[in-house]
This record gives structure tokens, sequence and C-alpha cells, in this order.
């Protein structure tokens, strides 16, 4: 991806998340120069891998498999020092836009449609391979109802619904043609984009990047070592 993409890419995400008036935290706008500057205090947010996560998965066509994710917080089973065991991100879709069939070992989480139009999530069941399928039924919980679905099954979530997915149940989803982009909330356990996602098919998680432009914010996995006190 190019920076110029990505830089346009947040600006009009701002935009869009102020539009349903959630307001983000200080560090969504900090700058890389700002961010030259930050100290161990703010080891929390490099360390657990806060802010803005642009990625096309490895595809080369956000418009078509890609997603826009900030991290507002998150714990690290890792690190001791971080005691939180929850963590909470905003997603956000576009129309027609893939994120590919996944799931994670050890994360349960919300999906939550905040605003916009419809999400379409694919649901499917990990065998013991660790692959879909395609036999067994599909269970799940929306908004506190217990749900069986076939295997393979569209789930659509209108604004202010949800869906729990447990461990290991694999899920694509999408914000759905004709309705618009899709604010989504995710609320979970920890999460640990190193170790605990297992795609469906190969992907890659961060993207490379062609820097044609100077970034305006820098992503989750960029930023500087913590400036030492002079």
């Amino acid at each position: 991806m190019k920076r110029s993409e990505i830089n346009e890419i947040i600006l009009r995400s701002e935009e869009f998340i102020r539009s349903f008036q959630f307001i983000l935290p200080p560090f969504a706008s900090w700058t890389p120069e700002m961010w030259r500057e930050k100290g161990h205090e703010c080891d929390e947010i490099r360390d657990n891998m806060l802010g803005w996560d642009i990625t096309d998965w490895g595809s080369g066509n956000m418009d078509e498999v890609g997603l826009v994710l900030f991290t507002l917080r998150n714990g690290n089973q890792k690190l001791p020092q971080y005691k939180k065991p929850y963590a909470e991100k905003l997603l956000i879709s576009q129309e027609g836009q893939l994120c590919p069939m996944h799931f994670h070992w050890n994360k349960m989480e919300d999906i939550i449609n905040r605003g916009g139009g419809t999400l379409v999530m694919q649901l499917y069941c990990s065998n013991e391979q660790e692959e879909l399928d395609r036999n067994a039924a599909v269970e799940i919980v929306s908004d506190g109802v217990r749900m069986t679905l076939e295997p393979g099954a569209l789930l659509e979530l209108q604004p202010g619904q949800s869906v729990t997915l447990p461990q290991k149940v694999y899920h694509a989803f999408w914000a759905k043609r004709g309705t618009g982009p899709v604010l989504i909330g995710e609320v979970s356990q920890c999460n640990d984009d190193e170790s605990d996602n297992r795609f469906w098919q190969a992907v890659g998680r961060f993207p490379e990047i062609e820097e044609d432009v100077p970034p305006i914010r820098l992503l989750c996995n960029e930023y500087p070592p913590a400036a030492e006190p002079v």
C-alpha cells in the first residue's frame, strides 16, 4: 500500500467515526514528530499495539479485501505488568470489503454493529484439522439469544445488533452492498495479532508500505522506541 493511500484512509476514518459522535482517545491524533518525543510513560500503547491498524491483508486491493481498525485498549498475556483481561476495538468495513475467514485460538469476542449499514458475517465451525467444518451447525449467541445456524450461513447484523463468537469459530465479514459502510465495535479478551489468528487461507497481516509521502499518523506496528530522558 502507498503511504498516501493510508493517510487518506485515516482522514476519512476519523471523519466517519466523528459522524457517530464517537471521540477517539488523544493518542489517535499524535503525529510522528510527537511520537519521537514520547517516553516510557507511553509503553502501554506501544507494547499492546494500541492505535491505527490499516490492512489490505496482502491483497493489494484495499477496496475489495481490507479493514480499518483502531485498538482503543488491550491487555497483554505475555507481559505481566499489563493486567487487563480485555480489549476493545473500532473497525470500519466498506461495502463489499471482505475481512477474510479466520478464527482465534484464545480470544472470545463480541462483534457489534455500532452504526451505518448492514454487517454481514459468514460463520463456520472448525474441525479437528482446524479447517472449515462444512457439516457442523454453528451455535452462537446474538444479543443474549441463542441461535443455531447452518454451516456457512450468512448472519446479518443491523445497527445495534451484535454476535458473540467463541474461540475457533471461523468468521468472515463485510458491509452489505447498497447499505453503506459500517462502524463495528469489538469487545473481547486480550488481542494478540502475532499468535492468535488462524486464517483459513494465508494472508498478510500488516501491509508493506511504499513511502510516497510522509505519514500523518503512525500505525500500531510503527511506533519508535521510547525517548530517553536527557
